[in-house]
């Protein structure tokens, strides 16, 4: 069942699905988008980031405000348990580079990397905008397999349960995918 949000702006209540339609089996869109980690501009590329395991791709509506922050400093306490797993985190929202430069040092502890879909592209591309007139997301989490194919979709405007379900859907596929174990390093000659 979907929920709905409804808007109440300049006395006309608009009524808007709060989940995302694509699901589990759906085709994840490729993109590059300017991003920063560390305070640190940098292109994210989902192709080259899925070549090393799963992709956490959550979309949040803006930058410094209190859910937003909330669920940053959420993910940045749960990033060590998504890197064991082979996974990479992103967060995405409209926010300017700028703005998420200062955002990934300070909420994001420099865990890991946001990006910025100003022009709505990649929110666009992922059935993430929050309302066509608005230029924001809705608070939605998606992973995607190394096989470009969206595994776990998770959409609620509260902050909270979006690391969780993430983890056991990124669980759930290294489970069934077990990273390879690292051939033995040889073992040193013996002294003279």
């Amino acid at each position: 069942m979907k929920k709905f949000l409804t808007l109440v702006l300049m006395g006309t209540a608009l009524t808007t699905p709060a989940y995302a339609t694509l699901k589990p089996g759906d085709a994840a869109a490729p993109f590059t988008a300017q991003a920063a980690l560390a305070g640190n501009e940098f292109t994210f590329s989902l192709d080259e980031a899925l070549k090393t395991g799963p992709v956490v791709l959550y979309f949040y509506p803006a930058a410094f405000t209190k859910g937003c922050s909330l669920e940053a400093r959420a993910f940045a306490e749960a990033t060590d348990q998504f890197k064991a797993m082979g996974a990479t985190v992103l967060g995405m929202s409209k926010d300017d580079i700028e703005t998420l430069k200062r955002f990934s040092t300070a909420d994001c502890g420099s865990k890991f990397a946001v990006g910025s879909d100003e022009d709505k592209k990649v929110m666009k591309a992922y059935d993430a905008v929050l309302l066509g007139f608005l230029p924001m997301s809705e608070r939605t989490s998606y992973v995607i397999s190394p096989d470009k194919k969206i595994i776990s979709v998770y959409s609620d405007f509260s902050p909270e349960g979006h690391v969780e379900n993430t983890l056991a859907a990124v669980k759930t596929w290294r489970e069934a995918n077990p990273m390879p174990v690292a051939e033995a390093a040889p073992a040193p000659a013996a002294a003279p």
